[in-house]
């Protein structure tokens, strides 16, 4: 099958490939009319007709008319207004992978309002988001209302205030044909390997699964995870400790053995070679018998750059480990603050720039905003002599994509989080915050530390101890910095320690920890898969097929049917070539071309026909495989109350649950509840069990007697009262705390 090559000129007109079989014939018709009778150019400003502005969002809407006045009309397309079809491929693999795009349903009388004013405008801006798929977007709703390709109709709004909105319209752009490509060759991928392989997984596997180019990625980042896990052996080690202090008794210290004999004990920082009980009882013999002499002490000040601002993984990241917010909250709520929020004194303002980014980059004008914000809010050490600069901004000419972006940080940086907290939502005001907290702290001036290295001998054994002390917060006075060890008191060289205590513990090696929302995340974007306006959706995507289930710690883990499906695909689809969907490195090599395709440096129909080469030949062998059968139900050794067989375990979209196994002749089922150890705090009869709601699958914690006793909390009960005022403890972690007052509490796990 031959690929065409295809122009790419911002002033082409659409080329083979891009146009619908379709609706966009249909859309001729409906706006002939309008492109005859007169160009809707965006810099149109005679006339009687106001100058239309199209938006995706409707909040968006709200805040550019009170921003651009009564010679706007804005509305929202509310999303796509074209799309493939859902019921079908839609993609004509014979005629260069032409799409079939469709007017979404439902959104004809939306057309047909837009169209309208159309007409009646004297210019029309197309003001999606400035991303790939906002430029697809636009491209789509320039089709629909007749807007030729070489007028000036788009405007992105990388921030939403008066100014960026006002100088955004009054200097409007082409559409970018190339992210156009890139978004449409990113779609027709997707669907060429979801509407592929989910036929061959319902024939293989069970009807009704589905698989994604970059959701199998994770999946089997996640699986591998979970067999390293299951495979991982244990070994066993002992942790020393000398508990020591200086003669005057004033200060004290926690030394550890490092070396027996000049011989090390450690690897990656774990006494390991310290392995028998023999061995840790003869280093503790040799410490008591013998003074414990200092050998060195010595500190270095150490330097800690400040952090770069957000991006959208690392917002992601963080808002996950210190708001407990899943990727796809924290979007929607960033989105609500990019698109305005109505501040008391100053109307609707958009308070973030746009939060989809992988760009480190910061204006100069922000960057000056924040040096004399920092100027007048604080004392002169804390403001650097340069602005700091961070990654992409000064190497931005080898990173064309991220150019016209800059990272996520506060439109206005005199907004400060509790000088408009009255105007926000308490989810609002913790991720602006984090936001006007990160950006600040990156313009600031090095925290400065003071590591301390103490190190001791006894006999034939050396000790060591390290301790960190925040001499300057610098920038750490508005994010939090992480210091090795406690601080040390100086001591000098051959003063002798008194031993006070020492004691041995076993511990053993751990497994690799499962992934968390960050993790994964992280792990995603340090292996190039997906792009910042894909991360929210990954693992949601994965939970909602049952494929992934997280844990009490919030940490995915593979079910039966994940790791069945993960096994198929990589066994078929894994051979390091063009078709190696569920291998990192080709997911990443071709996240890497769509952007050859942004950048014009690639055509998207060779992208596209080089993979599907590959990728349909592949198919067509998995198409011989055998049946794989999933693993049989677990019986739990109980039989049926309705019909007498067997009760197994199954998995539905909540997790495991009880049922027959003679369904669907018997539909007796029940949930499976874990009994916490608590007894109920409202009737004291029950135990606290874990439950599952029914909107959403999430954990909650009720009484084993419900319906008789209708305790339930969101939070887990630690069986205990809180010391300071009476009510009931909850447990997060190995944290305790009391949701009526500020108490809070370490407990020991082991």
């Amino acid at each position: 099958m031959g690929v065409i090559s295809i122009p790419t000129s911002k002033k082409t007109p659409a080329a083979p490939g891009r146009k619908t079989s379709r609706t966009t014939t249909a859309s001729k018709k409906s706006t002939a009319k309008t492109a005859a009778k007169k160009t809707k150019t965006a810099t149109a400003t005679s006339g009687k007709g106001k100058i239309l502005i199209v938006v995706e969002s409707p909040s968006k809407a709200a805040t550019l008319s009170n921003m651009l006045g009564k010679n706007y009309i804005v509305r929202s397309s509310k999303g796509h207004m074209k799309d493939l079809p859902k019921s079908r491929l839609a993609i004509d693999i014979e005629n260069n992978f032409t799409p079939e795009y469709i007017l979404v349903q439902g959104k004809a009388a939306l057309k047909n309002e837009l169209l309208k004013l159309a007409e009646e405008s004297s210019g029309v801006l197309l003001a999606s988001d400035p991303d790939r798929e906002g430029e697809a977007i636009a491209w789509h709703l320039a089709d629909i209302l007749g807007i030729k390709p070489d007028e000036k109709c788009r405007v992105r709004f990388y921030e939403i205030t008066e100014n960026a909105v006002k100088s955004a319209v009054k200097n409007p752009d082409y559409i970018d044909i190339n992210k156009v490509d890139a978004q449409q060759a990113r779609r027709i991928l997707d669907r060429l390997v979801g509407y592929t392989l989910s036929p061959l997984l319902w024939k293989k596997i069970r009807f009704g699964l589905s698989a994604g180019r970059v959701q199998s990625v994770a999946l089997n980042i996640i699986c591998e995870r979970e067999r390293e896990i299951m495979k991982f052996v244990p070994d066993p080690y002992w942790v020393i400790t000398a508990n020591c202090e200086t003669s005057d008794r004033k200060n004290k210290y926690e030394l550890r053995p490092e070396k027996l004999d000049g011989k090390s004990l450690m690897k990656n920082s774990i006494p390991l070679l310290i392995n028998t009980e023999e061995k840790a009882n003869e280093i503790i013999a040799e410490i008591k018998a013998n003074k414990i002499i200092v050998s060195e002490f010595k500190t270095k000040n150490a330097s800690h750059a400040a952090p770069a601002p957000f991006r959208t993984s690392t917002l992601q990241q963080e808002a996950s480990r210190k708001l407990s917010l899943v990727p796809a909250h924290t979007m929607r709520i960033a989105q609500a603050l990019y698109e305005g929020i109505n501040i008391p004194g100053r109307g609707h303002v958009g308070l973030i720039t746009y939060m989809r980014t992988d760009s480190l980059r910061i204006s100069n004008e922000a960057i000056d905003a924040c040096r004399d914000f920092i100027k007048a809010n604080f004392k002169k050490e804390y403001l650097p002599a340069k602005p700091n600069i961070f990654g992409a901004q000064s190497k931005s000419k080898n990173l064309k994509v991220q150019d016209a972006h800059e990272a996520i940080r506060p439109t206005d940086i005199n907004l400060t989080p509790d000088s408009i907290k009255d105007a926000l939502t308490p989810e609002q005001y913790k991720l602006y915050s984090l936001i006007w907290r990160r950006f600040t702290a990156s313009q600031m001036s090095p925290a400065v530390s003071a590591k301390a290295v103490l190190k001791a001998e006894a006999g034939r054994v050396e000790l060591r101890q390290e301790g960190e002390t925040l001499i300057f917060d610098g920038w750490s006075c508005l994010w939090p910095i992480d210091l090795k060890g406690t601080e040390l008191a100086e001591i000098k060289e051959n003063e002798i320690l008194t031993l006070t205590k020492v004691q041995s513990e076993n511990k053993f090696t751990k497994p690799p920890a499962r992934y968390s929302e960050a993790g994964l995340i992280k792990t995603l974007e340090e292996n190039g898969v997906g792009r910042p306006s894909t991360y929210a959706t990954i693992a949601g995507t994965l939970e909602s097929r049952s494929y992934i289930e997280k844990n009490e710690e919030k940490r995915f883990f593979p079910t039966a049917l994940g790791l069945t499906v993960d096994e198929f695909l990589a066994q078929y689809f894994n051979r390091k070539d063009l078709s190696s969907i569920v291998d990192a490195g080709f997911t990443a090599q071709m996240e890497k071309e769509l952007d050859e395709v942004e950048e014009a440096k690639r055509k998207w129909l060779d992208v596209v026909g080089e993979f599907w080469k590959e990728f349909s030949s592949t198919v067509d062998e998995a198409q011989d495989a055998p049946h794989v059968a999933l693993p049989a139900p677990e019986p739990i050794g109980e039989a049926c109350p309705e019909c007498g067989h067997d009760l197994v375990k199954k998995r539905g979209r909540f997790g495991e649950f009880i049922a027959c196994s003679n369904y669907p002749a018997c539909k007796y089922a029940r949930p499976i509840l874990s009994n916490i150890g608590v007894k109920c705090p409202k009737c004291g009869e029950g135990d606290v069990v874990q439950r599952k709601s029914k909107k959403g699958g999430k954990t909650f914690y009720g009484c084993s007697r419900y319906p008789d006793c209708d305790y339930v909390s969101w939070n887990r009960p630690a069986g205990e009262k809180c010391p300071e005022c009476g009510a009931d403890l909850y447990k997060r972690g190995s944290t305790i705390f009391c949701a009526n007052c500020k108490y809070k509490a370490q407990v020991n796990e082991g």
